[in-house]
């Protein structure tokens, strides 16, 4: 057994040691991660102090290697450096109550709220799941295929793990840089409408920075604001706005995994690193259900397949043949504003016949897999058109859907 009995343990008070280590719900599994020497999943010392989800899974450790002693000074520890930290307040008050009665299960207080402690027990899974969050350096994410040379990072959520990761842009590689844990949607993700209290799932991008001293304190130390409704959640008719990263209240360190009312949100030592770093217009946030990561190789073919995509459609149009243009076009295309293909593509003067030879050339790319059970890609670029008499220049944004064996842009807009 994971749990065994200390020899300072008072007699009769193994069986509730034993069901304290699983709190309550966890999975023996997950708790034979905090004996397999795992790294933690934390960043640096936040304004001098220790990290403090480092310090919880050290709690963890000491737990799970039935040091229970070692347990109650980690916990005392944490509690000090971070007094607003409850899930760290709820573990070692428990631990204390150990030594006189039996515990069997996490907040043990009486009285307690119910729901509260099934928050709280949710975000001490969350964090334990984050001893094997941190990615391998070998592998990258899947989603996120080509960044333009001045984007410098790039910001991913995986809901599944309540986990944000921060990638740097490093000569086109993608680096992993650190991890952070996050608070989501109080009712998931897939947002559809206001007030669904949902976090949308799609690729985002940063539009500004505001600071906490323009803010609520219920925002924390600031808020970075999405682009949420994106060109392709308007074509499927999702509402709503106002969906933010942001900090927490300065009187709790952290919130639980589902207890926003849709956007991400981080501690607040957390937040202000990624808010230096970010940069208005053009950061991306990719917010998934499940962030995927994948060879190096793969990700070079995929991203060669998204380039050849889009340079077949460059092709065409400089062809100045409207049929092989309309050809890359799905005939369930939709505009952000609603119009079907024919109407749509009628009112492009680009593609419209006559309009005589051209040189077409694409720079500063993106590509992105899009997110969800559809196989999508986006990308946005600048299109530069010369025609000998006059030169134009326009930046678009395209998403392509698989359909049957076919790629085809299911949604187009110039930005």
């Amino acid at each position: 057994m994971l749990c065994k009995v200390m020899n300072s343990r008072p007699k009769g008070r193994s069986s509730g040691w034993a069901r304290f280590c699983r709190l309550a719900s966890w999975p023996a599994a997950l708790l034979a991660l905090s004996l397999a020497g795992s790294a933690a999943a934390a960043g640096a010392p936040q304004g001098g102090k220790p990290d403090p989800e480092l310090m919880l899974i050290d709690v963890y450790k000491a737990l799970g290697s039935d040091h229970l002693r070692v347990a109650q000074e980690k916990a005392e520890a944490l509690v000090t450096a971070y007094p607003n930290f409850r899930l760290g307040q709820l573990i070692y008050g428990d631990l204390l109550m150990m030594n006189e009665h039996v515990v069997d299960s996490l907040g043990n207080a009486p009285n307690a709220p119910e729901d509260k402690l099934k928050s709280l027990r949710e975000e001490a899974v969350a964090h334990l799941y984050a001893m094997r969050a941190k990615p391998d350096p070998n592998l990258v994410p899947s989603t996120v295929l080509q960044l333009r040379e001045d984007q410098k990072h790039v910001l991913l959520v995986d809901v599944s793990l309540s986990r944000l990761f921060v990638y740097e842009n490093i000569g086109g590689q993608l680096k992993f840089q650190d991890d952070y844990y996050i608070s989501q949607g109080k009712l998931g993700v897939n947002k559809q409408s206001a007030g669904d209290q949902k976090t949308p799932v799609g690729v985002y991008y940063i539009t500004g920075r505001l600071p906490g001293a323009r803010l609520p304190d219920f925002y924390g130390v600031g808020a970075l604001p999405i682009n949420y409704p994106n060109e392709w959640d308007r074509v499927n008719g999702r509402s709503g706005s106002g969906i933010w990263l942001h900090g927490t209240p300065h009187d709790s360190f952290m919130r639980p995994p589902l207890s926003s009312d849709g956007c991400v949100v981080l501690a607040n030592p957390d937040l202000h690193k990624i808010y230096q770093s970010i940069e208005p217009g053009k950061t991306p946030v990719v917010i998934a259900d499940h962030v995927q990561f994948v060879s190096k190789e793969k990700w070079i073919s995929e991203r060669s397949a998204a380039a050849k995509l889009v340079d077949g459609w460059r092709r065409d149009v400089e062809s100045a043949n409207p049929a092989r243009v309309i050809a890359n076009y799905s005939h369930s295309f939709k505009s952000p504003t609603g119009e079907d293909l024919n109407t749509w593509f009628g009112k492009q003067a680009q593609y419209a016949p006559g309009t005589g030879a051209a040189t077409v050339s694409l720079k500063d790319a993106t590509y992105f897999l899009y997110p969800g059970a559809q196989q999508m890609m986006v990308s946005t670029f600048t299109e530069d058109v010369d025609s000998g008499k006059s030169h134009l220049q326009i930046r678009k944004r395209q998403y392509w859907a698989l359909e049957g064996s076919q790629w085809k842009i299911v949604s187009e807009t110039n930005l």
